[in-house]
């Protein structure tokens, strides 16, 4: 569906990719995954996930949230690979060392894959908050959500990311993302 303004919305996706990859990283050690969807038909799947899960999981923001991915002109999603510690043993993650992490059984059965490395979700949110500065500066209208990412996840658009969020974007004359009420 989109705006009028797609191209120029997608533009400024290509510079929050920039504003993600270049953040600050623990150690210097660069273990996201970044993606911009902006093709309808990807769009349509990505919203067609995120309503199975809603229905799944009992969740109807997830619902919510995909009406507002098909509204959207793109979506920027950033992952990453939680389960690789950064070699810290800060027991951060709920054990001692990162070698009693490394033999952690992992979660497959929920929309992450934890347990996960404390400094990997870190360095995520600090991607994602410079990705939304960016949005911000240029005027295009986001909101940062966990509904995108797990359905990202599960619909296999990162294919290395254990945690993963999305931005959707739009540039509408009101932002699509705020005084939204979940379908019931």
């Amino acid at each position: 569906m989109g705006s009028q303004f797609k191209d120029y919305v997608i533009q400024a996706a290509g510079l929050m990719c920039i504003s993600a990859r270049t953040a600050p990283k623990t150690r210097g050690i660069d273990d996201l995954e970044i993606l911009v969807i902006s093709d309808d038909r990807d769009l349509g799947r990505l919203a067609d996930e995120m309503e199975r899960m809603g229905s799944e999981l009992g969740l109807a923001f997830f619902q919510r949230d995909a009406e507002n991915v098909r509204q959207s002109d793109a979506i920027l999603l950033i992952g990453v690979k939680s389960s690789k510690p950064k070699e810290l043993n800060c027991g951060g993650c709920g054990y001692s060392t990162c070698d009693e992490f490394r033999k952690a059984r992992k979660l497959h059965e929920k929309p992450y894959h934890g347990p996960s490395c404390a400094f990997q979700l870190i360095d995520l949110g600090i991607a994602v908050g410079s990705a939304a500065k960016t949005a911000s500066m240029l005027n295009v209208d986001n909101r940062i959500m966990y509904s995108i990412g797990a359905a990202a996840l599960r619909a296999g658009f990162l294919k290395d990311s254990d945690v993963a969020l999305g931005i959707p974007l739009s540039a509408y004359g009101k932002s699509i993302y705020f005084d939204r009420r979940p379908k019931t």
